[in-house]
């Protein structure tokens, strides 16, 4: 009889394997760090009147030293001495903070259902959760504007069920209230697949087991049903956080000259200012802030796997 050894092929380098590695590497290198270089190269540069908006310029290695030495980090000195882009920064983390709460306390009820509805019924409703995908994202904005101007519909029903007076309105549109109802309602799907994922694999015995030993059904929920759909919590927050932090076009069109988020003004710095240096330092130090949710969100993840 032939040995182990002898059946079984010599470990060879497998060039395949090695291809299937490289693919998300080599996407990450071409579509995150190099962009993010380039960004972080222009914040260092000074803001000049040409095409493109800075400088220095980089014009090869051979004049590499004076490139280096006309780098500085004052735009991000002017950041950290400017309130109002420290205020930007802490309004941004306020209202993502707030609104994947609010995520969180609507989806969490609507994946539960969704995760202990009929088997055959379960599809149509993940199809219906998804369903506003089918439509852009900026109609559906605009959407909300019709229905939370001044003369908009929700005054049009609260004036038809006797809420309100002919003469009133409701005051919603360009307030902090209706960028909290555009972010949720953009959002909602983000929060509840995750969460449906979590709770549809969760054995359903061990809350009947729970019932049997007296356990009343609040404290199994709190014992049994949230710890184990943690993962889909964590997962579901950070993909709501980390974009309502940058979010842009929901503050500017329902949000008003008092909401102040970062992804407008580093839209304004942009295009409005046409100062690309700092605001591109805005956007490094953005990025910065959003490491540290990304990197949570990493480490749940290969606690799962």
């Amino acid at each position: 009889m032939a040995s182990v050894s002898e059946t079984q092929p010599a470990n060879k380098p497998n060039p395949a394997r090695w291809l299937v590695v490289a693919v998300p590497y080599v996407w990450l290198l071409l579509f995150f760090a190099a962009p993010f270089l380039i960004i972080f190269k222009i914040s260092l540069s000074e803001t000049a009147i040409a095409m493109p908006p800075y400088t220095p310029l980089f014009q090869g290695f051979g004049a590499f030293g004076d490139f280096v030495s006309e780098l500085d980090f004052d735009n991000y000195l002017f950041l950290t001495g400017d309130p109002l882009y420290i205020e930007a920064y802490l309004s941004s983390l306020r209202i993502a903070v707030i609104s994947t709460f609010l995520l969180l306390l609507i989806g969490y009820p609507m994946a539960l259902a969704m995760a202990r509805a009929p088997t055959m019924l379960r599809p149509t409703l993940v199809m219906l959760v998804i369903l506003p995908f089918w439509t852009s994202f900026l109609i559906r904005v605009y959407a909300w504007i019709g229905i939370l101007k001044p003369d908009g519909l929700l005054t049009l029903l609260f004036r038809s069920v006797g809420l309100l007076g002919v003469d009133d309105q409701v005051q919603i549109l360009r307030t902090d209230y209706a960028v909290f109802i555009g972010i949720v309602y953009s959002y909602l799907p983000f929060m509840v697949l995750p969460l449906y994922s979590a709770l549809e694999k969760m054995d359903n015995t061990l809350l009947e087991a729970a019932s049997d030993l007296g356990c009343p059904p609040w404290k199994a929920f709190w014992k049994i049903t949230f710890p184990l759909s943690l993962p889909g919590v964590i997962a579901g927050s950070m993909i709501c956080f980390i974009p309502i932090t940058g979010e842009f076009v929901i503050p500017d069109l329902l949000g008003g000259a008092d909401t102040l988020m970062i992804g407008k003004t580093l839209w304004t710095e942009f295009f409005g200012n046409r100062d690309w240096p700092l605001a591109s330092a805005v956007a490094v130090i953005l990025l910065i802030m959003l490491v540290v949710p990304i990197m949570i969100f990493q480490n749940q993840q290969k606690k799962v796997a």
